[in-house]
C-alpha cells in the first residue's frame, strides 16, 4: 500500500480586478480553490485561477482558468507571464520540477494544519502589503474555532480512527495531516500518535487492538467510488465487525466538499461539523 508523506517581481500594469488600485500590481496565479479564496479575502487581484466546479469569489469570474491543481496548464500560465504562482505544499513533489523547468516562479503554501495556513496568510499579507487584511482574516478564523471548542469544552474525549480513501485503496491519517489536526482541535484523540508522516499504510489488526470509539472516513477524489470501496471493505473483511465503532454504528463518511486534504477558509465550518459527529451523533 502506498505511503504518502506529506523578491517577487511586480509588473507595472494594473489589473482591472484590483479594487485597491496600487501603482504596482503583482501578477499572481492561484492554482487551488483555497489560495483563491484567501487572495480574495486579502483583496488581491489574480490573473489565473484553478479550473473547478466549485464556486469561486465573484471578482474572479472572468479570470482565466489554468487547469486543475494537480495538472495546471503550464503553457497557458507562461503566456500570462505571472510574477508568482500559488500552489500547495502537498503537490510540491509532483509539480516543482515541471514548474521550474517552465521558468514559473511558484510558492508552495503549507496548509497541512490550520496554524500553518494562518502562518501562510500572514506571510502573504506581509509580502503583498495586506498586513491588516491578513490579521483580520486570521482573527476571524481563530474566533470561529474558539466558539466551536467552547461549545464542547469538558466533554469526554473520544478515540478516533481517521481513514483517507483513494480510488482502490485507503490510508490511515495521523495527527500531522489536516484532518488529524481537525480531530485534535475538536477534542478527539487520534489512535495514531507519535508518527512523522501524515498518512500510513493500514494494519487492521493493530487498529482493532486500539479499538477506537469512532471511525471517520474521508475521500480524496471520486467520493462516490471511495465510499463504495469502504463499504465493500468493511463488509468483506470480518475484522472490522470487531471494532466498537462498527458495532455501535459510529462510522461516518465526511463530505469531500467540506473536508479536503488540506486546510482552507471553511476550516471552522468543518470543525463544527466534526465536533457534532464526535459529541452529538
Amino acid at each position: 500500500m502506498l505511503l504518502l508523506v506529506g523578491g517577487c517581481g511586480y509588473a507595472a500594469k494594473e489589473d482591472p480586478n484590483d479594487s485597491v488600485k496600487k501603482a504596482h500590481t503583482p501578477k499572481i496565479i492561484a492554482t487551488t480553490v483555497a489560495s483563491t479564496e484567501i487572495m480574495d479575502q486579502l483583496d488581491l487581484p489574480l490573473i489565473g485561477v484553478p479550473t473547478t466546479t466549485k464556486e469561486l469569489p465573484s471578482r474572479y469570474q472572468k479570470v482565466e482558468a489554468v487547469g486543475s491543481p494537480m495538472g495546471p496548464d503550464l503553457e497557458l500560465m507562461r503566456t500570462l507571464q505571472p510574477d508568482l504562482i500559488l500552489s500547495t505544499k502537498t503537490l510540491e513533489a509532483d509539480l516543482a520540477e515541471r514548474l521550474t523547468n517552465a521558468n514559473l516562479k511558484t510558492k508552495f503554501l503549507d496548509f497541512r494544519s490550520i496554524a500553518k495556513m494562518e502562518q501562510e496568510i500572514s506571510a502573504l499579507g506581509n509580502e503583498f502589503d495586506r498586513k491588516q487584511q491578513a490579521t483580520t482574516l486570521n482573527q476571524s478564523i481563530e474566533k470561529q474555532i474558539k466558539d466551536v471548542q467552547k461549545k464542547y469544552e469538558g466533554k469526554e474525549q473520544p478515540t478516533v480512527l481517521i481513514l483517507m480513501g483513494i480510488p482502490g485503496s485507503y490510508l490511515v491519517v495521523t495527527e500531522n495531516a489536516y484532518l488529524g489536526d481537525l480531530v485534535k482541535r475538536a477534542g478527539g484523540k487520534n489512535i495514531i500518535e507519535g508518527q512523522k508522516q501524515e498518512y500510513l499504510a493500514s494494519n487492521t489488526e493493530f487498529l482493532q487492538q486500539a479499538n477506537p470509539d469512532i471511525i471517520i472516513r474521508a475521500a480524496h477524489g471520486m467520493p462516490k467510488e471511495v465510499v463504495e470501496m469502504f463499504d465493500a471493505e468493511f463488509k468483506k473483511n470480518d475484522i472490522w465487525q470487531h471494532f466498537n465503532a462498527v458495532k455501535n454504528k459510529r462510522v461516518y463518511d465526511l463530505d469531500e466538499n467540506l473536508f479536503g486534504m488540506t486546510a482552507s477558509l471553511n476550516a471552522p465550518k468543518a470543525l463544527a461539523q466534526l465536533a457534532e459527529i464526535l459529541y452529538e451523533k
